[in-house]
């Protein structure tokens, strides 16, 4: 069992940058895997303050495009929302990323009937973690790293496994992270109220939204 510290790790990382930027150093740029305003929320208040972050919005497994078109407007008016706060916190921009519903159902080809959590979501996290660092590396950032750990109901260890296995031979790190820890989710919650953000009660795919929909709908012990 993976028993690594990600909270740990991020936080020796972000203390050694801070050191370097009062030396003088540049700014740190990091590249941010999105999935979602409500996830990205407690995330880029932890982060902006210690990078000059880029947020990319990539979510091909996201089924409908009216979902994931009003998601993307979120995840916009968040970033306009801490960008518009004067509290020493570095402006934020983003990067919206190609609507691929095709490659995720071509990744998931096979897994259609996996559980939530299972197979078929290590290739979806492998997807949209193997473009952020794709995108990273091209545009020349120092970290990229994604807002994913925030959720209690994705595997950190997982999702940093994969992260930093795309980062070997690139120029760009992985920032570990596990954004739950140090009620990270709790505060997520706190700021989506905060800004009147939509929460979905989904991963956005139609397997994910099925599944939840059937689980709904079984019968209920008194």
């Amino acid at each position: 069992m993976n028993q690594t510290n990600y909270q740990k790790e991020m936080e020796k990382i972000l203390k050694d940058l801070d050191s370097q930027t009062l030396k003088g150093a540049d700014l740190p740029r990091l590249f941010l895997h999105a999935c979602c305003a409500p996830c990205s929320s407690a995330v880029l208040e932890r982060l902006r303050t210690h990078f000059q972050i880029t947020v990319f919005y990539y979510n091909p497994n996201i089924s409908a495009a009216e979902e994931y078109q009003k998601r993307l407007r979120e995840e916009i008016r968040l970033i306009a929302w801490f960008n518009a706060r004067n509290d020493g916190g570095y402006e934020i921009d983003y990067i919206a990323g190609d609507y691929e519903p095709q490659r995720f159902y071509q990744a998931a080809r096979g897994l259609e009937r996996e559980p939530e959590g299972g197979a078929r979501c290590r290739e979806c996290f492998k997807l949209r973690l193997g473009e952020s660092v794709l995108r990273a590396e091209a545009l020349g950032y120092d970290y990229v790293t994604t807002t994913l750990t925030i959720s209690p109901l994705k595997n950190a260890a997982l999702l940093n496994e994969i992260g930093s296995g795309f980062c070997q031979d690139t120029k760009v790190q992985w920032l570990p992270s596990d954004f739950k820890k140090k009620d990270g989710y709790k505060r997520s919650i706190e700021l989506s109220a905060e800004c009147d953000l939509y929460r979905q009660n989904y991963c956005g795919c139609v397997f994910s939204l099925r599944e939840r929909e059937n689980s709904e709908s079984l019968p209920r012990e008194e």
